[in-house]
């Protein structure tokens, strides 16, 4: 039968038809389908504070558990596409641990983008910094990886945060222009301009760097 991910676009809809008739266990499948992306959408927007005492798995676990419970209200009425219904969800959990582990030493609500009308924590520059320099690097590359590291965040740091979250949604999330309008509240045109346009100011910033752009 192959993974989940090998699943043609046909089966992929008989699933989520599947779970728009209320069957749990098509619930299951596609959320482990779409598990690593929702990993990486934690991964993205997890304080560092927490970092010692949760991990992404912990909050996906108790993020399936929030969409058992609220898969009868959306089998009744699915407002979003799957995909969207679970990473709310997901956020939704993650800012519940945000605020259960940190309390008053969170982020001014104030600075974090509205996602479907409701504050979900914002992709920081350092998370995106990390996942465009990747994980792979030998000790002695340490330091120059560190450098590199800070280089990139800074010019993140230059954007918008909107632009930010573009960049997150769409390279690292993976989610469609449609899907990354919808998150966002704007069409998709609008979304697809902001998205290559963040594209082109990182590019810019960091050539004008030491080592430019082609050292990164």
């Amino acid at each position: 039968m192959g993974t989940l991910m090998d699943q043609s676009p046909n089966e992929v809809t008989h699933l989520i038809d599947r779970l728009r008739a209320g069957e749990r266990q098509a619930l299951g499948e596609l959320f482990e389908r779409y598990r690593e992306r929702l990993r990486r959408m934690v991964e993205l927007r997890m304080d560092p504070r927490l970092r010692t005492r949760l991990d992404a798995s912990d909050v996906l676990q108790e993020a399936y558990l929030d969409l058992a419970g609220d898969l009868d209200a959306y089998r009744t009425d699915p407002k979003l596409p799957p995909l969207l219904w679970m990473r709310l969800h997901v956020g939704r959990r993650l800012g519940m641990l945000h605020r259960r582990h940190l309390g008053a030493q969170l982020r001014d609500a104030g600075l974090e983008i509205s996602l479907y009308r409701e504050a979900l924590p914002q992709a920081s520059s350092a998370a995106l910094a990390a996942m465009l320099l990747g994980r792979h690097t030998s000790p002695t590359q340490a330091a120059e990886r560190a450098e590199r590291l800070l280089r990139i965040q800074e010019a993140l740091n230059t954007l918008d945060p909107i632009d930010r979250e573009v960049l997150a949604l769409k390279h690292f999330e993976e989610l469609s222009r449609a899907e990354t309008a919808e998150v966002l509240g704007i069409s998709p045109e609008a979304a697809a301009k902001r998205y290559f346009r963040a594209l082109k100011r990182l590019k810019e910033v960091l050539a004008s760097m030491p080592g430019g752009w082609e050292g990164i």
